[in-house]
């Protein structure tokens, strides 16, 4: 009997009710005499899931669970520490609006491939102004009490690719703290297989903390390169070829007598004037600069 006691008419045969799945997978109704059935094929592959139960939908708890794991993946605004104050572009805050975009794409759509990858393993091929590439520190070598002079591993014969006049941004934590930095590689240009940095390291420098704990085979992150104004060797030889900014502090020539007295009479305040170059070349300016009004110790001589 389908319900015991029950005082209404059986139900038909076309509104029987299946029985859980066997082992079989295989369903079968209940006939008037309360026996077995005509087999109907195989039930759903969960037993519990029949085909008129309609759309599952979530629960109050798995929607929390749901939110609370997007929320976990939402970037996290910088702090202003780990700004380099370069002008570098894009900044690291341009980076945060950008990822925190992408996130509210994906999570608008439910589509968690959406979102960034993870970061590049070590030695990668290639540098990325908006991603923090991990580099393998080769060597650390301390030429000064405060200065380290550290070689960074390149894939294979692989080169930087910085041109001059162009820098790299690193990432350090400290004390749980995010910080920014940018340094310039001091390696040839076509080295390869390795890239260089000299760095000082100053004593309550957050930044200098994080290099002097350096050691080989460690890790550090740097993205880039940053720079747009190159050196090109005789190119600049027009003004309207420099950036604006760069136009009424440029001259071009060969640096004497009639451009040391020019450059001094337009100077608002008596100007300090530093000079660096071979013996002949400071013995020759030091003279311009004082048949120009300078006394000795408005200039230093490296």
């Amino acid at each position: 009997m389908l319900r015991s006691g029950c005082a209404r008419e059986p139900w038909p045969l076309s509104l029987c009710v299946r029985s859980l799945c066997s082992a079989t997978g295989e369903a079968t109704t209940a006939g008037k005499g309360g026996g077995p059935g005509p087999a109907l094929g195989r039930a759903p592959s969960c037993p519990h899931l029949l085909p008129d139960q309609g759309p599952l939908t979530m629960d109050k708890g798995e929607e929390d669970d749901d939110e609370e794991a997007w929320l976990q993946l939402r970037p996290v605004e910088p702090l202003p520490s780990q700004c380099c104050g370069s002008g570098c572009s894009p900044c690291v805050f341009d980076l945060y609006q950008r990822d925190l975009a992408s996130w509210e794409a994906a999570r608008a759509s439910k589509d968690r491939s959406l979102l960034s990858g993870e970061e590049t393993q070590s030695c990668p091929s290639k540098l990325s102004p908006e991603t923090f590439l991990a580099f393998c520190i080769s060597a650390t070598d301390r030429l000064t009490k405060d200065t380290y002079l550290v070689r960074f591993a390149l894939p294979g014969n692989s080169r930087l690719g910085l041109r001059p006049g162009q820098h790299l941004i690193l990432r350090g934590i400290v004390d749980g703290l995010e910080i920014q930095r940018a340094y310039t590689p001091i390696s040839p240009a076509n080295a390869k297989g390795y890239f260089e940095v000299l760095i000082k390291c100053y004593q309550t420098g957050l930044m200098s903390q994080y290099v002097e704990s350096w050691k080989a085979g460690d890790t550090a992150f740097w993205r880039g390169p940053f720079g747009g104004f190159f050196y090109k060797p005789n190119q600049e030889n027009s003004l309207e070829q420099l950036p604006w900014s760069y136009r009424d502090k440029t001259h071009f020539g060969r640096l004497g007598q009639d451009l040391i007295e020019e450059l001094v009479g337009s100077c608002r305040r008596k100007p300090f004037a530093l000079v660096c170059g071979s013996a002949e070349f400071t013995k020759d300016v030091a003279g311009y600069l004082l048949s120009a009004g300078l006394a000795e110790d408005s200039y230093f001589l490296f």
